[in-house]
């Protein structure tokens, strides 16, 4: 190797190190200031906001990893949730999906109850109207084109129980065409 090579290749690894260096100082500051702001917002907002309310440890159900949550309920109503700090599996973290369960939960956008589109307009309907028309239209596509012209899509928010249903009303309806939405 010449000298110049040399020179490079220390000059490269001195990049290096000043980068890991940086992004370490870096980091140990932001987890300091982030420590702190945490301990001013346990004060403030993880505070008793339902006074009478009863704390139920759980399981997030958004997917199968089964992160801890603390359920704050309070006359049978899911009103707050917190993270359960001592989960061995999510070990006080919380993806956004399992943050955002409560929101959706009390959304004023959720769905309630089945709709359809009649003529542009979406019409409130009964449960047993909109089963009998998905019941109907699935055995009229079935035939005319056949079991495998359906796929059935299942998903990592069901239950073990609720998987094999899918499964086992998939194979009735004379097709293996099922997958899982983590694949797609």
């Amino acid at each position: 190797m010449s000298e110049k090579d040399i020179k490079r290749q220390s000059r490269r690894a001195f990049m290096k190190m000043s980068a890991l260096a940086g992004a370490v100082g870096v980091g140990s500051v932001l987890a300091n200031d982030s420590q702190e702001v945490l301990k001013q917002a346990g004060k403030q907002e993880l505070g008793e906001a339902y006074p009478g309310s009863k704390k139920i440890k759980t399981i997030c159900t958004h997917c199968s990893v089964g992160c801890g949550i603390i359920a704050e309920v309070k006359d049978g109503v899911w009103v707050r949730q917190e993270v359960a700090q001592d989960h061995p599996i999510s070990q006080g973290g919380h993806c956004c999906k399992g943050a955002d369960m409560i929101d959706r939960a009390r959304s004023e956008t959720r769905l309630r109850y089945p709709i359809e589109k009649v003529n542009g307009e979406w019409k409130r309907t009964t449960w047993d109207l909109a089963m009998d028309k998905v019941a109907t239209q699935l055995k009229d596509i079935r035939e005319k084109y056949g079991p495998d012209s359906v796929m059935f899509i299942g998903s990592a928010k069901v239950s073990n129980e609720q998987s094999y249903y899918i499964r086992k009303f998939t194979a009735f309806f004379g097709t293996n065409n099922i997958d899982h939405q983590a694949r797609i």
